[in-house]
């Protein structure tokens, strides 16, 4: 959870995808007298959904009001309750907020009885694909992009939504298909942001760099720069660079001053560099703009390293009592570490079950099996983890301490060591037990396993004296032998 947050900016990025596939154009009456006025907040957002770009959240809450309005006198306008479905999708995963997923489907629901799918309205279903991603719901995810896909393989907002539900799903090739669909229709800062995950998930961590520049540079709103500057520090902090992380991030507070990502971001990096105050007061901006629950639980082991009890468990109870979106990985940590081990494996045995087998539920349920007493049946799921492409410093520990349970010295060492080469600070509470960790491993022995020893050949007697060696007098036999034991018998003891 501390390095391997669901990227929300980039499921935002998604989301807005969709509002640019289900977006009116907004065409202002041209005026015989001078030049047409400037957009309004509601037709900024519109403008930005169609350049792939995020519209500021004000904007984005103009759109709502206006094309609420508009269908209370217009009812029938399919086009129209599709847009706003995908709107409040989209402001529903900018604030963290739930409430507004419920008014989504509704809307969207009712743009298909206004017009079915067998009529051809993929922008509903486009719609209710990004919904159900947003929930969480990776599997309808994929089945309602698929459709839109199916029906019309060129409409390029379907790919980012296909990409979240199959690495949800933790089908990476098709996510990378995906992505590579999504840059041959389409270009911009979202698909360079777009791309920047894949490297990552990948482990191409200069690429995902690059990919994430570029994104910046082809950014044409602040709140599309912020999300690639936000992306930017991500990347640097799994690398292990808090300043360069804070610096990044700082940027994307420049863009949006109120970025949920990029305080969020900044507050982990200001840990890592002991700045604890300043990290706990970020903590607090973060949580106010996007509870999300990965949030609240690194701010509660923040809490929890500092010695601030109270805090903590005050912070870990609000995540057991919130209604979350896509909670559940970040749950089973806090169980799995602060609760009940077996209702983290229960939990996170059905997210399996539900076909959720992205990199991050593997490692969540191989810890919660670990804490629960089971590290043989842990360790197939760290594996998976580790070995999917996506270089992580929680991941590599955790395998790490579910070898060092089953007495697996060596990979124990060598996962453990690779935690802290790629992200020494990865974790206020964990990083120092991954040091205690490697210090009880001890420098690995010098001495080959007994298998790969050289077999010594046998000793082979001497024969008269012919065998012995320069210089060395020839055993005595027989009769000689009897005399030499006998004299040495009598000789005086000096």
């Amino acid at each position: 959870m501390k390095t391997q947050n669901v990227s929300r900016t980039v499921l935002a990025a998604g989301v807005g995808a969709v509002l640019a596939a289900t977006a009116l154009l907004y065409v202002p009456e041209l005026l015989d007298q001078g030049p047409p006025p400037p957009p309004g907040p509601a037709e900024r957002a519109t403008l930005a959904a169609h350049a792939g770009a995020q519209a500021a959240l004000p904007d984005l809450a103009a759109l709502i009001t206006d094309r609420e309005e508009w269908l209370r006198d217009h009812p029938d306008d399919d086009a129209s309750w599709a847009e706003l479905g995908a709107a409040y999708t989209e402001r529903g995963a900018r604030l963290g907020d739930v409430r507004d997923y419920p008014r989504a489907e509704q809307a969207l629901r009712r743009s298909l009885a206004e017009r079915p799918a067998a009529r051809g309205n993929t922008a509903a279903q486009l719609g209710l694909a990004a919904l159900a991603g947003a929930r969480g719901d990776w599997k309808s995810a994929k089945e309602w992009g698929e459709k839109v896909r199916k029906a019309d393989p060129r409409r390029w907002p379907a790919y980012p939504v296909l990409m979240d539900a199959y690495n949800g799903l933790g089908d990476y090739k098709a996510a990378q298909k995906a992505m590579e669909s999504l840059a041959g229709l389409h270009a911009g800062a979202m698909v360079r942001t777009r791309a920047a995950q894949t490297y990552r998930d990948r482990g191409w961590r200069e690429d995902a760099d690059a990919a994430a520049l570029d994104a910046v540079a082809l950014a044409e709103t602040a709140p599309d720069k912020a999300a690639a500057l936000a992306r930017l520090g991500d990347l640097a902090w799994e690398r292990g660079e808090p300043d360069e992380a804070l610096a990044r991030f700082g940027a994307a507070l420049t863009q949006v001053r109120d970025h949920g990502p990029a305080l969020a971001g900044r507050a982990r990096a200001l840990a890592a560099l002991g700045r604890t105050d300043e990290a706990l007061r970020d903590w607090r901006a973060a949580l106010a703009r996007l509870p999300l629950p990965e949030y609240v639980l690194e701010a509660g082991e923040l809490s929890e390293s500092l010695g601030l009890n109270g805090d903590a468990r005050a912070l870990y109870e609000r995540l057991r009592a919130g209604t979350w979106a896509g909670g559940e990985v970040a749950l089973a940590l806090l169980d799995a570490d602060h609760g009940d081990a077996a209702a983290a494996v229960t939990r996170m045995r059905a997210e399996w079950a539900r076909g959720h087998r992205s990199v991050r539920v593997a490692d969540a349920l191989g810890w919660a099996l670990y804490r629960a007493g089971q590290p043989k049946e842990a360790l197939e799921y760290a594996t998976r983890a580790t070995e999917e492409g996506l270089r992580s410093a929680l991941f590599a520990y955790h395998r790490g301490e579910i070898e060092r349970a089953l007495k697996e010295h060596g990979p124990a060492r060598r996962h453990v060591a690779e935690a802290l080469r790629i992200n020494p600070r990865f974790s206020p509470l964990l990083a120092p037990r991954a040091e205690e960790a490697l210090a009880a491993l001890g420098e690995p022995s010098t001495e080959l396993p007994e298998e790969l020893r050289p077999e010594r050949e046998p000793e082979s007697t001497p024969v008269r004296g012919r065998e012995a060696g320069p210089g060395t007098a020839p055993k005595p036999t027989g009769a000689a032998a009897a005399v030499a034991g006998a004299r040495a018998a009598t000789a005086p003891r000096e």
